[in-house]
């Protein structure tokens, strides 16, 4: 099977301990963040990207343990690709994490052109429903798993200049909760508001005063063992990190 961008995939070799971690968006900020941290303690992780070049430096510091692929979320049949090579090496996730998520520039709904618009909620909202679509069957079938939709404090507030952004992590907040009761015993859905980090998003927002808040290793650090324990009974809550 011919794998986008023709960049190899990274195997991840059987190991009994640790779990199995999905998360979109890995070549950047949190996602990269993350999957460092879980790599450091153990787990396996897969990831995607559509960064070659960023998926490619992330692939020289984890090693050849995990699966790290090129993948436009937005594309479904890619979706598709991608999850059939990540549960023939690896089998169904116990964590699946939609972190890729883009934010439109700080502009008035009115002035943004359709195909801005359009990005952000292909990104944030279909990109995360392919997501699901292909991965969720094998997990219950495996009777397991969590799924993690980052949203935001802007799913839960809103502010001027960032609607586009506000509309697709409020329909996070709906859809995480929706599918939650959709769910079969033993997993888990939860919408996720990772806190404000200084990643390039809250800079595009903040500016300096972005650096006023942790790094995305500092909160990493925090928040890989807040995800490992999520389960069943967190199931449909809107959490956040603290």
């Amino acid at each position: 099977m011919k794998r986008p961008n023709d960049l190899p995939m990274i195997m991840a070799a059987q190991n009994n301990e640790g779990k199995v971690v999905v998360i979109t968006g890995v070549a950047r900020g949190l996602g990269r963040a993350m999957a460092l941290e879980f790599a450091a303690q153990g787990h396996r992780v897969a990831g995607c990207s559509r960064n070659e070049k960023k998926l490619q430096s992330l692939g020289s510091e984890l090693g050849d343990l995990h699966v790290l692929q090129v993948v436009d979320v937005t594309d479904d049949q890619a979706v598709a690709e991608w999850a059939e090579e990540v549960l023939d090496e690896l089998g169904a996730p116990d964590l699946l994490i939609n972190n890729a998520a883009v934010i439109n520039r700080n502009r008035f709904l009115w002035d943004l052109g359709a195909s801005e618009f359009d990005e952000v909620i292909d990104i944030n909202i279909k990109g995360v429903a392919n997501v699901i679509r292909h991965f969720f069957k094998p997990m219950a079938k495996a009777g397991r798993g969590v799924i993690v939709n980052f949203s935001s404090g802007w799913g839960r507030s809103t502010s001027p200049e960032v609607a586009p952004y506000c509309a697709t992590k409020w329909a996070i907040e709906g859809l995480t909760q929706s599918l939650a009761q959709e769910l079969p015993e033993g997993m888990a859905a939860v919408p996720l508001n990772p806190g404000v980090i200084n990643t390039d998003m809250l800079r595009s927002c903040f500016g300096p005063s972005a650096a006023d808040f942790p790094s995305t290793e500092e909160w990493a650090e925090m928040a890989i063992p807040f995800l490992l324990g999520l389960g069943p009974e967190q199931n449909g809550q809107s959490l956040t990190v603290s």
